[in-house]
């Protein structure tokens, strides 16, 4: 059994060797109790349609929980199968083939099998879907069922990131000819099925017997997922033992829980970026040196420092970040520069700018806080930024892609095509700016194809320099993951970044000790 790393998969190219997973953790599991989660990231607009999942309540309790997808991302960063087994590549990386996972049936008893592959596939791209994954399936020419336990996938053009796509949150595995009433009801393969569910409030799971990851995860009987959006109602369930973990630490109150010997913090750098995202198509971030004078205008060492106190780093406005392989750190920095900023407006055409920037704390942990801070530090070039708090409940879908300006979070992908095929190439659902570049939609197909992985970093270099320079979104600071829990809790020792909470798999890979 062999296995993929990041790296490895990018190095290797689409050598047409057989690729599969997984390994067992490093401490001594034991099964049993019920796990509490105090989580923010809950709308009472939630479902089971894994298209629709845009914030971590929902991320957590379904590819972390609930439902399965062909491929995961490990804690260790290293790609391994799920509900498929081993996978192989043409050597041009158009073609790949899944050896799917026999024996595995859906919480309903159905059978899992190819065709319940390709018709969850197909969700993604029917006549007035809307999905986050589109692009990615969309680039899929043809599918075939070769068995019921195999399939092959003919890209338009070559991908060697293609298994780690499919390890996308939104891309999970319903049953074929089922799909309206597993959406309904919450069917999935997933190592806990659905007892009940409250959108916005509250999931009860429980353990599923005789499951395919049996003696490799999925380590407590039952799970239950409350949602506590304000933060500091979260930080005090966990402090007062009504949770045993919770999401998103408040900074300010990290001090008072790190001194709480029954409470652990874990922190992990990841790709994680807090953003300002402007509707370029809306006057007035039509205007390229606008953006640019915005960009100028931000103080983000103040960001870092009083929003995330410390725990991130200062952001260029490129989305691709340090756990990136080929995240370009010698990138001329967006330095705060009121002067300058000035100076930008005035070749607009402008004396002055004033604009409105919408933020809730449902974006990210202080975000209006940060806005306030944008606000100030823009003065001083002549913005004036009117701050509009929106409601928390709601934000992702009232407010996010519809509001001009506005505050938002990505967690990063785990390889740099992902992240821009996610929210830069032109015409993706969530491309959050509707930014379209000529010479960067150039670049992403060529580099999406390349296998010499030289070529590719210069790729995307180029890439990365016209998002920070060009783009239309304000990427102030990369944010670490900071969650706490129980002293109860344990876990193998190697905690996940791609996402919050153990990449959102804290349900399946954590135990009691």
């Amino acid at each position: 059994m062999t296995r993929i790393s990041r790296r490895g998969l990018l190095k290797t190219g689409a050598a047409a060797g057989v690729l599969a997973a997984s390994g067992l953790p490093l401490r001594a599991q034991q099964r049993g109790g019920t796990l509490r989660l105090g989580l923010a990231g809950a709308n009472t607009s939630d479902s089971w349609d894994s298209r629709t999942h845009s914030d971590s309540f929902m991320i957590m309790a379904g590819h972390g929980a609930v439902f399965d997808c062909l491929t995961q991302v490990a804690a260790n960063g290293e790609l391994i199968g799920e509900l498929a087994e081993s996978w192989e590549a043409s050597a041009d990386a158009v073609t790949w083939t899944f050896k799917l996972r026999q024996g595995v049936t859906f919480h309903n008893g159905k059978a899992f099998g190819a065709d319940d592959v390709l018709e969850s596939l197909q969700m993604h791209t029917a006549e007035g879907a809307k999905s986050a994954a589109k692009p990615i399936v969309e680039n899929i020419s043809e599918m075939t069922k070769v068995s019921d336990s195999e399939v092959k996938f003919t890209l338009k053009a070559g991908n060697a990131d293609f298994p780690f796509l499919l390890s996308d949150y939104h891309i999970c595995i319903f049953p074929a000819g089922q799909i309206e009433e597993a959406i309904a009801q919450g069917i999935g393969t997933g190592l806990y099925k659905v007892e009940s569910f409250d959108p916005g409030v509250r999931v009860l799971l429980s353990r599923v017997d005789g499951h395919y990851k049996d003696g490799d995860a999925g380590w407590f009987d039952s799970v239950e997922m409350i949602a506590i959006n304000d933060s500091s109602a979260r930080m005090n369930a966990l402090m007062t033992g009504q949770v045993d973990a919770v999401n998103r630490v408040d900074f300010k109150t990290e001090p008072l829980m790190r001194a709480n010997p029954m409470i652990n913090i874990f922190e992990v750098t990841g790709n994680q970026h807090f953003t300002f995202p402007m509707l370029t198509n809306v006057d007035p971030f039509t205007n390229l040196k606008v953006r640019q004078a915005l960009k100028h205008a931000v103080n983000r060492q103040e960001l870092v420092d009083k929003i995330l106190l410390g725990h991130g780093a200062v952001a260029n406005d490129n989305p691709i970040g340090p756990a990136n392989q080929y995240f370009a750190d010698d990138l001329e920095m967006n330095a705060y520069d009121p002067d300058k900023a000035a100076s930008l407006l005035k070749e607009a055409g402008m004396d002055g700018l004033s604009v409105d920037l919408s933020a809730a704390n449902a974006a990210f942990p202080g975000a209006v806080d940060a806005a306030q801070l944008y606000q100030a530090s823009a003065k001083a070039a002549g913005i004036d930024i009117n701050v509009v708090q929106e409601p928390d409940d709601g934000y992702w879908s009232n407010v996010w892609l519809k509001k001009p300006w506005c505050a938002c979070y990505w967690s990063g992908r785990a390889t740099e095509d992902w992240m821009f095929s996610t929210a830069y190439e032109a015409g993706v659902p969530w491309n959050d700016s509707g930014w379209e570049n000529a010479r960067f939609q150039e670049l992403l197909l060529s580099a999406r194809a390349e296998l010499d992985s030289d070529k590719r970093r210069e790729q995307y270099r180029e890439m990365q320099m016209l998002v920070s320079k060009e783009g239309g979104t304000v990427i102030p600071m990369y944010a670490n993951y900071v969650d706490a829990h129980s002293t109860k809790l344990t876990n193998s020792g190697t905690v996940g970044n791609v996402f919050q909470m153990d990449s959102s798999r804290m349900i399946e890979r954590w135990w009691f000790a």
